[in-house]
């Protein structure tokens, strides 16, 4: 392997880049925007929840259990309504999301010690919203019920009843909950294949159909010198967007890696080896621009999207898809994400991921190498 024919083939390759708008549109202008978008629009927390209230009773103990259900961080009450039909009319257009319909006589069941209904609809167009949704208001009943509950007992002559378990729920890994901290890191997954393997899926593709493959083959290179020399551009290319990617979601967003830099700068090379290995396999085998974007599309940004444990949890689907999942390159580069940025986790706990994916790197090179040696290189 000569390294004088790498450099020649790398170079003619960044030359068409450069030249190639589109393709630096793609490279550099589309990750960006990823990056903002799932940082500041795509949100899995739910907070904020807009309330509408309908207050029968009116009286003091109601207006308190709506002034603290508006203190809440998770709900915020909108609008008071006179009646259901008016509560019904907000949900059937869209501008609310519960609605809390407070009984007349609630106040005076309350002080009498009787059962106490109270009516919440949620809007359940969203399931995940609505179950997250009625969580909440469920446990801020019960705390309401449990401050009842005490205060009953003391009148009853029962002074400071504490209760007997306390709970002390601590967080471990994303003290905020907050979606971002893992949303940030697992958008450099989506970044890498769009760099890495849909746009090198179309550089044997396009050499096939402008007619050049057949000066490529009796030129004096060798198959291997070929494709390291078309890889390197977008290599260096994709490498660059991963640390603007790891920049921009430490100043924009304060997502910070708490482990080492240089493991994740050693996992984002094994997985983008990975997805350009791909790409220059998906290029060789259907030999045409327009189906290898929509196969690289097909093989490489949906799976690395819906089946790697970035958005949608993989316990959560069909055993079918869970095994599919295991196959995905991207399950297991977001797995280092995670360990890497959350967890602070170490090498010696990555290992198999990182060892996976070297393995899927070395299957998907040789495949690559063996069909190009087919087509006379």
């Amino acid at each position: 392997m000569k390294l004088v024919n790498i450099k020649a083939i790398a170079r003619k390759e960044f030359y068409h880049l450069i030249r190639d708008f589109r393709s630096l549109y793609l490279a550099f202008f589309i990750p960006m925007i990823l990056i903002l978008m799932f940082g500041y629009a795509l949100s899995l927390d739910v907070d904020n929840v807009k309330t509408v209230v309908v207050d029968h009773d009116k009286t003091q103990l109601s207006r308190d259990f709506i002034r603290k259900l508006n203190a809440s961080s998770y709900f915020d009450v909108i609008d008071h309504l006179p009646d259901i039909r008016a509560a019904t009319r907000y949900l059937d257009h869209g501008w609310t999301t519960m609605a809390v319909i407070i009984p007349p006589g609630w106040t005076e069941d309350i002080r009498a010690d009787r059962e106490t209904p109270m009516q919440m609809l949620l809007d359940g167009s969203d399931p995940n919203f609505a179950g997250l949704s009625r969580g909440y208001i469920t446990a801020f009943v019960e705390g309401y019920n449990h401050d009842r509950l005490l205060d009953f007992l003391n009148r009853k002559g029962r002074e400071n009843i504490e209760p007997p378990v306390e709970g002390r729920i601590r967080v471990w890994f994303n003290e905020e909950l907050e979606s971002r901290n893992f949303i940030v890191p697992g958008i450099i997954a989506i970044i890498i294949m769009i760099v890495g393997a849909i746009l090198t899926s179309l550089v044997l593709a396009r050499e096939y159909e402008n007619g050049t493959m057949e000066t490529i083959r009796s030129l004096p290179i060798r198959g291997g010198e070929f494709l390291i020399g078309k890889a390197i551009p977008y290599f260096f290319i994709a490498m660059t967007d991963v640390l603007v990617a790891i920049f921009m979601g430490q100043v924009l967003f304060d997502v910070v890696m708490k482990s080492s830099f240089w493991l994740m700068v050693l996992a984002s090379t094994i997985y983008l080896s990975v997805a350009l290995s791909l790409g220059l396999l998906i290029s060789i085998v259907t030999k045409s621009q327009l189906v290898a974007n929509q196969m690289a599309i097909l093989l490489t940004f949906l799976p690395s999207l819906l089946l790697s444990d970035f958005v949608f949890p993989v316990g959560n689907m069909p055993k079918v898809l869970q095994m599919v999942s295991r196959i995905v390159p991207a399950t297991y580069f977001i797995d280092i994400l995670n360990g890497l940025y959350l967890r602070n986790l170490g090498f010696t706990h990555l290992w198999p991921s990182y060892l996976v994916l070297g393995g899927m790197f070395v299957a998907l090179s040789t495949m690559a190498f063996a069909m190009l040696k087919r087509e006379g290189m």
